[in-house]
């Protein structure tokens, strides 16, 4: 029998989320995994980023492939062994922009020993339990603005798949991309918060179905991409050449690693709640190095660092499901996708006006998993006053330095770096500099 204490823990978090041992069956499983897949940006990111590097189709095909390979091993040992907690891997937005300047740069060698560099030394951190120690920094203040930025910088992009693009661009506003947009995410929004049953856990799926539907009766899917793609790919071994080590990309990447921590830590602490787990430093110590250990075989194949991704919490709380399982499912249909060229063409005929209308409302959930945590923090001026310049400066300030060129203006223009730097700069300057001074007098 539930306690009383239980019952007002599990209506806080939402109805009817399911245990994170319970097992669905085998077709529910599946389902629900592949609203994982479908939102989670494993397969959008690496795709966006080939786009604006400007790479040939084969590299781009090797980075789509190592991020699934990556993502899959990673994801199915978090939630089977390691951490054993409802959370998919994936790309973090903290590396996209240093991905981008790398690849425009033609350094995707430094960038690659970069990543590597950086991993071995967070999984140093890991085994060593010195992440553990530094969970005492990861306040509710901190973790919850770093979920909130990544909302935030989630609903960029969003928001450009959603419009057609932006002012200028071939689609923008167009009633060909309203018309895929606005019914997915309707689907999505009404399912998941008004649907009862297998109608709200499968929101999303339905939203997708829904979406491609009306994208395949206006022509906007064309299948004939998919005879180009081989049945059987294998990721290649360093295809940008031997590894490069400077001191500056090395530098830039283990700050934006650390960052990822921080929004890392922010899913495990959503993930935990939400699924009602406790989160001990076993955990934490175990996952991080489960995700560093990732991330240096991704090094070497060729893609950048993947890390626990904050959309599927938002999926959590949605579709009621906080089951292991999916999050199994998701992780071998991540395999499959990566040593399976054709699966994953066939998962990019998506159109992006109904990846838009999909993401919508998971970067709406994911932001709200932050206020929640922030919901927890001490009520005082200083910890308001810390959360929200850090997130005034996340918005405003990455802006004005899109310009600028080199290290600094690679991280002052990435909304991620510049939210979580704040947080914690801000944090030690107002709130434990000011404690430890008292504690001295």
């Amino acid at each position: 029998m539930e306690s009383l204490a239980e019952i007002g823990d599990r209506r806080a978090v939402g109805p009817d989320i399911s245990a994170p041992d319970e097992s669905p069956r085998p077709l529910q499983n599946a389902l629900l995994g592949l609203q994982h897949v479908f939102v989670s940006n494993v397969w959008l990111d690496p795709l966006f980023i080939a786009a604006m590097v400007g790479l040939p189709l084969a590299a781009a095909s090797n980075l789509v492939n190592a991020i699934f390979i990556a993502a899959g091993l990673v994801t199915l040992t978090q939630a089977t062994k390691l951490a054993r907690l409802p959370i998919v891997q994936g790309p973090s937005a903290a590396f996209d922009s240093l991905m981008i300047t790398a690849g425009k740069a033609n350094s995707l060698a430094a960038a690659s020993g970069g990543i590597l560099v950086s991993a071995v030394l967070v999984f140093i951190m890991s085994v060593t339990g010195l992440i553990g120690k530094l969970q005492r920094w990861f306040t509710p203040v901190v973790s919850g603005t770093v979920i909130c930025v990544v909302g935030i910088a989630l609903s960029h992009f969003t928001m450009y798949e959603f419009l057609g693009g932006s002012p200028g661009t071939p689609g923008f506003l167009s009633s060909a991309t309203l018309t895929l947009s606005i019914p997915t995410a309707l689907v999505v929004l009404l399912l998941s918060n008004f649907g009862r049953g297998w109608w709200r856990r499968y929101a999303f799926l339905i939203g997708l179905v829904a979406g491609d539907a009306i994208a395949l009766a206006l022509g906007k899917i064309d299948f004939g991409g998919l005879s180009g793609k081989g049945w059987l790919g294998l990721p290649q071994l360093l295809p940008y050449g031997a590894l490069k080590f400077d001191g500056a990309v090395m530098a830039t990447f283990f700050i934006a690693y650390i960052v990822a921590i921080i929004e890392a830590m922010g899913v495990y602490q959503a993930a935990a709640e939400t699924a009602r787990i406790p989160l001990d430093g076993r955990r934490i110590r175990m996952g991080f190095a489960g995700e560093s250990a990732g991330s240096v075989l991704s090094a070497f194949l060729g893609g950048f660092p993947t890390t626990a991704y904050a959309q599927n919490v938002g999926l959590l709380r949605l579709t009621g499901s906080g089951s292991r399982y999916p999050v199994i499912a998701a992780g071998i249909m991540f395999l499959v996708l990566g040593f399976v060229p054709k699966a994953g063409a066939l998962l990019a005929l998506t159109p992006d006006a109904v990846v838009g209308g999909l993401f919508l409302p998971a970067a709406a959930g994911l932001f709200m998993s932050g206020i929640s945590l922030l919901l927890r923090m001490e009520k005082t001026e200083a910890n308001y006053t810390v959360v929200g310049l850090s997130l005034l400066l996340a918005i405003a300030l990455p802006g004005n330095f899109a310009d600028m060129p080199g290290v600094w203006g690679t991280i002052l223009s990435n909304q991620v770096l510049v939210g979580a730097c704040s947080v914690l700069l801000l944090q030690l300057l107002l709130i434990r500099v000011p404690a430890w001074l008292r504690r001295r007098g």
